[in-house]
């Protein structure tokens, strides 16, 4: 996957978020290798929104917070795509959210994304 574009390689962890949980900008950031561009997994994932493979709605800041509602078509959108999947929110912030979130780097191969 070297070869691949940042949001490409953004994409590529995103889609294997497990259903339920959730992760942020910043554990992809660095879990690609460029730790200090949460921002830029940002705009990927604001890119994203439209495409099926790739759930968008499991992204949030470092604090359990929906930071990425407002790009989604209707306020609510993640927030209910979330509880669909039995995460609960609160005031637009994922509850439980250390207990829900999931951490590419301790459950992925680094070495399969990066070379």
């Amino acid at each position: 996957m070297a070869d691949e574009s940042f949001f490409e390689r953004v994409y590529a962890v995103a889609r294997l978020i497990p259903y339920g949980r959730v992760t942020s900008y910043g554990a992809i950031a660095k879990f690609i290798g460029a730790a200090r561009s949460a921002r830029m997994v940002g705009y990927a994932m604001n890119g994203s929104i439209e495409r099926e493979d790739i759930a968008a709605h499991r992204v949030v800041n470092r604090n359990g917070l929906l930071t990425g509602k407002d790009h989604f078509c209707g306020s609510r959108i993640m927030e209910q795509l979330l509880e669909s999947e039995g995460v609960e929110v609160e005031n637009n912030q994922v509850k439980h959210f250390k207990t829900l979130f999931w951490d590419p780097s301790e459950e992925l191969n680094r070495e399969d994304f990066i070379q």
